[in-house]
């Protein structure tokens, strides 16, 4: 079969977490683009919903909200053959390990760390079954850069996704399944254009100025600019295509070439 850009992914059943809004949506907007059947997640309906796409509620945070969604989508689907771990953030305080609480530190791995491992649990064994599937865990590149006195909580889990990701990909390379991780840097999504604005407002500068103050505290963005979300959807619409089919266990970096190391 010749694949192109629009049937590569059809007869596929994509799961987005998170897919509501940000790289998230832009992401289940390319896989539907594709040909899959998507279903996204997140505690709230979208504002501006997709003709097609599939909304389940849910708090993936809690192993309730996880089995909910596994259970709603091998009742509904049938199977799952497209999971995209992308659901995260971080919601701790600033000021570095002193102000962190347990819960803190508690809330932030459930959220970033084991919300994706309760669902790679409920959905391996029909991909193993089959001898296909495709996983991405959607991390960051705070996990090799991280941000102490802001996000160490986040940090820690997503460097803790990035180590499961790739043992996980070596268990179950030999079934069939593919475990992927995709680690953005600062992604322009609209809440971090608003981010910008209020800063903007704050300083009495420009959103430019803003921008380029907070591209200056990661250290810089060598190519200049945070990505687009279309832009980290890009690759993950690769990554899970047949094209990709020999890649597994490997983590892509999408930054702009923030990460000043090899």
């Amino acid at each position: 079969m010749d694949f192109t850009f629009e049937n590569e992914l059809n007869d596929k059943i994509a799961l987005v977490t998170g897919g509501s809004k940000g790289a998230g949506k832009a992401i289940a907007d390319r896989l539907q683009k594709a040909g899959a059947t998507v279903i996204i997640t997140a505690r709230n309906k979208p504002e501006n919903e997709t003709n097609g796409i599939h909304f389940l509620s849910a708090d993936l945070s809690k192993p309730d909200g996880t089995q909910k969604v596994v259970d709603e989508i091998v009742e509904k689907f049938g199977r799952l053959d497209i999971l995209i771990n992308n659901m995260g953030g971080s919601e701790t305080p600033g000021g570095g390990f002193a102000v962190l609480s347990d819960e803190d530190w508690e809330s932030t791995f459930q959220t970033n760390l084991l919300a994706p491992v309760r669902l790679d649990r409920g959905f391996l064994p029909g991909m193993i079954e089959r001898r296909e599937g495709v996983i991405i865990h959607i991390a960051s590149i705070q996990a090799k850069l991280p941000l102490y006195d802001s996000t160490l909580p986040y940090a820690a889990a997503k460097a803790a996704l990035v180590n499961y990701s790739k043992s996980l990909s070596q268990e179950v390379a030999p079934n069939g399944v593919r475990v992927l991780t995709v680690s953005p840097g600062w992604i322009m999504t609209t809440a971090s254009s608003r981010m910008m604005e209020r800063i903007a407002e704050r300083s009495g500068g420009t959103t430019e100025q803003a921008t380029n103050s907070v591209m200056k505290a990661l250290g810089g963005i060598p190519f200049g600019r945070p990505a687009w979300p279309e832009e980290v959807a890009e690759l993950v619409g690769f990554l899970v295509s047949p094209r990709a089919a020999y890649l597994t266990g490997t983590e892509y970096v999408i930054d702009g070439g923030t990460i000043p190391t090899i």
